[in-house]
């Protein structure tokens, strides 16, 4: 009985401690970095396809800028595709990866995810999610790897709550009256 109990509190030790050991990113950029060493990052690394500052623009609302790559023209040897940064506040804090279907496949990307971090805390035919207090790791359809900075995501979405508009409250209705 005393080595069943071991087992399984080892087995969940295991779970946790792969949930902690998320990356925070791909290829040397990594969530929370500045926008300047992003942009270093993206140069020395070949495989994203960065031409540099004409990849770069600014968004809607204060201190936010996006660094779009594309890899078909400068980096075609590369299993990446198009890839986001998403700055708030000079700091990263979206990776959106999306990866080469031609020279890749999902399964073998979710088996490598699951063998290095545990399984996903939730999996729907869209998206598997694997999640700690600082990052959510995601594996989308068809294939893209997102990185989001859990605390400034969320920040942000506080800042952005909006009153839901009358034919959102009356959909609610409707769906609830069913």
């Amino acid at each position: 009985m005393r080595k069943i109990l071991i087992s399984i509190i080892f087995s969940f030790s295991l779970f946790f401690l792969n949930a902690e050991d998320l990356p925070k990113g791909y290829g040397g950029v990594e969530l929370g970095m500045s926008f300047e060493n992003v942009k270093k990052a993206l140069k020395d690394n070949l495989d994203f396809g960065y031409r540099g500052e004409r990849d770069v623009s600014l968004l809607p609302g204060e201190n936010r800028a996006l660094i779009e790559t594309d890899t078909t023209t400068y980096a075609g040897f590369s299993f990446l595709d198009r890839c986001w940064f998403q700055f708030y506040d000079e700091k990263l804090y979206v990776i959106t990866i999306n990866i080469n279907r031609e020279k890749m496949d999902h399964f073998s990307i979710f088996d490598t995810l699951c063998k290095k971090y545990g399984n996903p805390v939730s999996v729907s035919p869209e998206k598997s999610v694997w999640k700690n207090d600082s990052v959510t790791m995601s594996l989308e359809r068809p294939l893209t790897l997102k990185y989001v900075d859990q605390k400034t995501f969320d920040s942000l979405q506080k800042k952005s709550l909006v009153n839901p508009s009358g034919v959102e409250m009356t959909r609610d209705i409707f769906l609830k009256g069913l």
